[in-house]
């Protein structure tokens, strides 16, 4: 069981992310909608692995996720899009992400990226 920290700006995919989290029986720690105050959520609730949407207002995923690996480069961070880009995954996992997953996703496909996230 991993503890999880969710910034995504839609109510609808943070709804659909904790119920993901409930049916692996992970525990949600934190959960923003909005990318501002992430790096402060981060370090005081100290997920195992934060699930970090990439288009938001005011602050997007990627300048969340360089934070918070400036902070902690062994941060656990799975980045969330619509968009498959390839530049953009391409910066997201040089920036530190550990992976990188694909919106509409299924339960099951994030469940088991949460479990290879948690065990390297």
């Amino acid at each position: 069981m991993a503890s999880v920290m969710i910034v995504d700006d839609s109510d609808a995919i943070r709804m659909v992310l904790k119920d993901i989290l409930v049916i692996g029986q992970h525990n949600l720690v934190a959960e923003l909608s909005s990318g501002i105050g992430a790096l402060e959520e981060y370090i005081k609730s100290k997920p195992d692995i934060v699930l970090l949407d990439m288009a938001m207002p005011k602050k997007d995923g990627l300048s969340v996720l360089k934070e918070i690996i400036s902070h902690n480069p062994k941060a656990k961070v799975i980045m969330i899009s619509a968009s498959d880009n390839q530049e953009t995954i391409k910066e997201c996992i040089r920036s530190g992400a550990n992976t990188y997953v694909l919106k509409p996703f299924n339960f099951q496909e994030v469940l088991k990226i949460i479990s290879n996230v948690t065990q390297s």
